[in-house]
């Protein structure tokens, strides 16, 4: 009887061990995904100044988009009013905020707060998602950044559509006294005195993401749909 009691325990205890096994390899890598964004959130200080669900679509994209050549990522929240400070610089290696400014929408995609979007030509709206940042040129609105659209149907006319980062005097902090920061033509413009070391710190290949907290993108993105 003690024997089988005995070949009974070597039986169950390997058994016991293999299911405890099992449990720790299958813990889900997306609630590791979750945590390690929201950690990145708050080592940057972010929680007074950038919407959670904006910084987390922008840091979903910073982990697909393979283009990336920096560690720098731009969100424009257009969730905010134009007279807030609504495009932030981020250093996600260093866990930094670089810059946090005004920035301006298109004419067509709202006064105050940005509501419409468009990736047509001659919409004079603005367009939401991913994008990777190019060269620099000198234009009509001086030191200036290409932009390329990396999602299909949303915002890939871009070029086409000279939809660069520029600075504009009608992006500068004194404008808002009107109630709400001067329009362009698509552009994310900028305050004059801060467009160049912005362009120049995000510059040659780094992800810039426009938010609006709009279902429809979220529905339609490639890249969040991934």
């Amino acid at each position: 009887m003690q024997r089988i009691f005995i070949y009974l325990l070597l039986f169950i205890i390997p058994v016991s061990k293999s299911n405890t096994e099992s449990k720790t390899v299958d813990k889900p890598e997306e609630n590791n995904s979750v945590s390690e964004c929201y950690q990145l959130y708050t080592d940057m200080h972010l929680q007074n100044e950038v919407n959670y669900k904006a910084f987390e679509e922008a840091y979903t994209g910073y982990q697909k988009v393979k283009e990336i050549k920096k560690n720098i990522v731009t969100l424009i929240d257009f969730t905010k009013p134009s007279t807030e400070n609504r495009l932030f610089v981020l250093d996600m290696k260093s866990r930094k905020v670089l810059y946090s400014t005004l920035v301006s929408h298109g004419k067509n995609s709202g006064e105050k707060y940005a509501t419409s979007f468009s990736n047509e030509n001659n919409s004079l709206q603005s367009s939401l998602g991913f994008y990777i940042t190019e060269n620099t040129y000198q234009g009509k609105n001086g030191y200036s950044l290409i932009l390329n659209g990396l999602e299909k149907g949303i915002n890939d006319h871009a070029k086409q559509r000279a939809i660069v980062v520029h600075g504009a005097a009608y992006s500068n902090p004194s404008v808002i006294k009107s109630g709400r920061l001067g329009r362009s033509f698509g552009c994310p413009a900028l305050p004059q005195n801060l467009s160049r070391p912005i362009i120049n710190t995000i510059k040659d290949g780094s992800l810039l993401f426009i938010y609006a907290n709009n279902e429809k993108y979220r529905k339609d993105s490639p890249i969040l749909s991934m």
